[in-house]
């Protein structure tokens, strides 16, 4: 067992799992505090680091690609209130470099794999949640998503009414904070009807202002990136649109218990499909292979 108190929050690693909790000096972001605490496990990480400094040093973890929602919602750009960096006074050096040690020596051992994940191995924020910054307020139950605006949303938007969009219908997630004089926003596409319309008037996006609240968001932006589909998961290749109805049918892969009196009934088929014009011949010669091949 290593582990480091700080002010800043407590790191335990147990072996298998790293448990991060917030700690409850006022300089601890409001983020880290609402977040809680979190159960990193080994096959989570990529690796973890401390960095000396004059007045403090810093533990730093890195996670694989993938294992992470909120990580995959803000795309890196947390930076306010970021979960996987602990601030470490000079007494605790030596235990801030056990600790790596410890974490290093278990994922050598584990031979932990570095190579993104195929699917999320942390859960994410817990729902139900709801938070209110920039022009409005994004809840979200674990199966519907909603927006409400205030009197700062711009009138072309709120003309629209709250917003209600099931999970189905949610084809991405995004965050981004504001910099400089360039606002933020939480952002959700809906399949079949992605928009460039800006934040500001976008039904489907609040604007950020960045404000204290704005971080807030970006536990919303993960509840919901953690009950989509993992990116890494395979999709089934669509049917091109041009494609003629039969040949679909016909280089459908066929099931396992088809007998030779089918297959061969599907060999003329094509046949006929090729003579009247409907299939070229390299359709026509690349469908009777695949059903030759399983006669």
């Amino acid at each position: 067992m290593a582990e480091i108190i700080q002010r800043d929050g407590t790191w335990t690693f147990d072996g298998q799992t790293l448990r991060l909790v917030p700690g409850h000096d006022k300089s601890v972001s409001l983020l880290r505090k609402t977040l809680g605490e979190l159960a990193v496990p080994l096959g989570a990480l990529a690796g973890i680091a401390f960095e000396h400094g004059k007045k403090s040093g810093r533990l730093r973890l890195r996670l694989r690609d993938g294992a992470d929602p909120l990580l995959q919602a803000t795309g890196g750009k947390l930076t306010d209130g970021d979960p996987y960096q602990l601030i470490v006074e000079p007494d605790r050096y030596g235990v801030a470099e056990y600790l790596v040690d410890e974490v290093r020596n278990a994922h050598l051992i584990e031979q932990v794999p570095t190579a993104p994940c195929e699917a999320y191995l942390l859960p994410g924020p817990s729902v139900p949640l709801s938070v209110s910054a920039g022009d409005g307020t994004a809840s979200f139950d674990g199966e519907r998503i909603r927006l409400e605006w205030n009197w700062k949303t711009e009138e072309a938007k709120s003309a629209s009414g709250t917003r209600s969009l099931p999970l189905a219908e949610v084809a991405a997630v995004e965050w981004q904070p504001a910099v400089g004089l360039e606002n933020g926003y939480l952002r959700f596409t809906v399949r079949n009807a992605p928009s460039k319309t800006p934040p500001k008037y976008d039904p489907n996006a609040v604007e950020l202002w960045g404000f204290k609240k704005d971080p807030l968001m970006a536990l919303v932006a993960a509840a919901v990136q953690a009950r989509l589909p993992h990116p890494s998961a395979p999709t089934a290749p669509a049917a091109p649109e041009d494609a003629p109805p039969a040949l679909t049918k016909s280089t459908a892969a066929a099931p396992p218990a088809e007998d030779h009196d089918t297959l061969l009934r599907r060999l003329r088929e094509l046949g006929e499909l090729h003579r009247a014009g409907i299939l070229t011949e390299e359709e026509f010669t690349a469908a009777k292979q695949a059903v030759l091949r399983r006669m």
